[in-house]
């Protein structure tokens, strides 16, 4: 059965998650002009955080084991192609004139971010509020 720490620790990684899904939207968000990347290779590819979903108990009921905590995968690259923008007066641009910027819509972005956010805040919520009634619990037992 579910307990206190179970809900705690699923929020927690709610919160990581989407800590790590902030991050990589914002590194978008800075990158999104970037024709080259430090290394001298193309532009920057859009980063992309996959989550898992992890039982809890894999060997309780069916319940127990429908409730999952989330964990980061990894983050992998967009396969999207680059932009093809004309400007030969660009530094990067390429024999034809054409310089190569990310693939990365910024309307996207922000709306990903406003998403993160409220999903943030809901695990935040579900730790405040746990934290409540375990704390009401230890008074009714006074």
């Amino acid at each position: 059965m579910a307990d206190l720490l179970d809900t705690f620790n699923i929020a927690a990684s709610g919160l990581s998650a989407e800590r790590v899904r902030l991050q990589t939207i914002a590194s978008n968000m800075a990158n999104a002009r970037a024709t080259r990347m430090p290394d001298g290779s193309g532009p920057y590819r859009r980063q992309v955080p996959v989550f898992e979903a992890r039982a809890v108990d894999p060997f309780g009921t069916e319940l127990e084991q429908a409730i999952a905590r989330v964990d980061v995968q990894g983050i992998k690259e967009s396969a999207e192609p680059p932009i093809q923008v004309y400007d030969p007066s660009h530094p990067d641009a390429d024999a034809q004139g054409y310089v190569s910027y990310p693939s990365i819509n910024i309307l996207q972005e922000m709306v990903d971010m406003m998403s993160a956010n409220r999903t943030y805040e809901a695990n935040a919520s579900v730790v405040d509020s746990t934290r409540t009634m375990a704390l009401r619990a230890l008074d009714i037992g006074k």
